[in-house]
């Protein structure tokens, strides 16, 4: 390690895997080692849907091993999708699973709490969108069972497993902003929604910002894991698309982003919140951000539909497909991608027959026709949802950027230039451990500190790759948004 570079840890916890990615961070430059990879695969158990955290944490301690051996470490941060957490009781015991977001025990808790806290209060207050699998949701469904009662602190995955490596209970903010029960105005927790939904008050920790520096990891920990004596545990946008959106190499604020994986995350950067109630029928959410931000965004199904349908389709291959699915007719079959029924894992090809088969789209025949349906619905959706945000919010842009896995999808993003009628960047595709490692660098002194200056090291760092929209199919793509039913976002990555 060079003088002024230190080097920070990025636990990226996702949908589909976890990785422990080393991101070494000087005055003007950063670069990424990926050191461990593994599988995160749901289970059932008794019926439930839940995810393997203690594996995943197994997975986490390899890395950190492998890492330890190539050098000195500084800081580790902790990053994960949102919504989802584990309740430990008072001797800081995990009581039960971590259940999956995807698991059908929320369904009908919307109304449910929409009769305690009308829908207009409630974004008022919070201004989160509505979706069954909020925290809010999850939590409200905890009420019949037992595990509740016996919680004393309810800790969402990253600060679930910053736990287990340091010690320190608390929850911060980015990942917070994701419950619905954050206040938007304080940034504290909502005690007023939070008594009148009947949850105890106990099991919500101290908040964090980003960039703050929680501890040590536990010494017995780190020496069994050949870290050195102090290497400290930071907060980081601990929300996957906060970290990936804070690594946006954008040179000023005229951009949207997509944060494309699993889930797209489509939206605009805000200095403040946007609660009125044309945002409200949008059904567009205000997620805390890096740096006092404000992100504004509307959840799309994002490439969870292709990760299904290739699935079940053995022997497939993706970069095949997709080589096919570019010599497909464009709109040949075009679905609302956020269609609820596209939320639960299983037979998604299936799935999108039948929503062709309700919207008298004609069924595709073939996996290549399903993927480009897919793709282009996608497009679609990103479309709507970048225009959507730019027409509540009263921005404009001048292009639209594509940070994660997505901006590996040549097709897509091409597509999704021609959709939005802007230009599409596309890259870095580790934006989310970039965006862990740079918060860390900053809090540790090096890299610069605001968004800004932390961008610039990304610029100056990565290779992007630009799409220009072709003209033509504009108006093309009109009609088609014109055709299609829609819906307004159906969960959260």
């Amino acid at each position: 390690m060079s003088a002024g570079e230190v080097s920070c840890v990025a636990v990226d916890l996702g949908a589909s895997n976890a990785r422990v990615v080393l991101g070494r961070v000087g005055r003007d430059r950063v670069r990424l080692d990926e050191v461990l990879r593994v599988p995160n695969r749901p289970v059932r158990r008794d019926g439930t849907l839940c995810w393997d955290l203690p594996g995943l944490y197994a997975g986490v301690l390899d890395g950190l091993r492998t890492t330890a051996r190539w050098g000195d470490v500084d800081g580790v941060g902790v990053d994960s999708w949102g919504v989802d957490y584990g309740l430990l009781d008072a001797d800081g015991h995990l009581l039960g699973d971590v259940v999956h977001y995807r698991d059908d025990r929320t369904g009908g808790r919307i109304d449910q709490v929409a009769a305690v806290v009308p829908p207009d209060e409630h974004y008022g207050r919070t201004g989160i969108q509505f979706m069954p699998i909020n925290t809010v949701y999850q939590l409200t469904a905890e009420r019949a069972g037992d595990r509740l009662g016996d919680a004393h602190t309810m800790l969402l995955v990253p600060d679930l497993v910053g736990y287990w490596l340091a010690g320190h209970r608390g929850v911060e903010i980015t990942n917070a902003s994701t419950t619905a029960l954050l206040d938007a105005d304080t940034g504290d927790w909502c005690w007023p929604l939070i008594d009148r939904l009947g949850l105890p008050r106990r099991v919500f920790p101290a908040l964090r910002q980003p960039g703050s520096r929680i501890g040590g990891i536990r010494p017995a920990l780190a020496a069994d894991l050949g870290l050195a004596d102090g290497v400290e545990l930071l907060a980081v946008g601990s929300h996957d698309t906060a970290s990936a959106v804070a690594a946006v190499p954008a040179v000023d604020e005229r951009f949207a982003y997509i944060s494309c994986g699993t889930w797209s995350l489509v939206g605009v950067e805000l200095t403040a919140p946007v609660r009125n109630a044309a945002s409200l029928a949008a059904n567009f959410t205000n997620e805390r951000g890096v740096d006092g931000t404000t992100r504004y965004l509307r959840n799309v199904m994002g490439l969870w539909l292709l990760q299904e349908c290739l699935a079940h389709w053995p022997g497939s291959e993706l970069e095949s497909l997709l080589r096919a699915a570019a010599d497909e007719p464009a709109f040949a079959a075009v679905v609302d991608a956020d269609d609820p029924a596209f939320l639960p894992p299983g037979d998604m090809p299936a799935r999108i027959g039948d929503a062709c088969r309700r919207t008298g789209v004609q069924v595709p025949a073939t996996p290549a026709a399903t993927t480009r349906c897919v793709l282009d619905s996608l497009a679609l959706a990103h479309r709507r949802a970048v225009h959507d945000a730019l027409r509540l919010s009263g921005r404009d842009i001048d292009v639209v950027h594509v940070v994660g896995g997505g901006a590996r999808n040549a097709l897509l993003c091409q597509l999704t230039a021609d959709a939005c009628d802007r230009p599409v960047v596309a890259g870095p595709v580790e934006a989310t451990a970039l965006g862990n490692v740079l918060v860390q660098a900053a809090a540790l002194g090096v890299g610069g500190r605001g968004l800004g200056e932390l961008r610039r090291l990304v610029v100056g760092s990565e290779h992007t790759t630009r799409y220009e929209p072709r003209r033509e199919p504009a108006a093309s793509w009109a009609a088609v948004d014109a055709a299609v039913p829609r819906h307004t976002g159906t969960g959260e990555g």
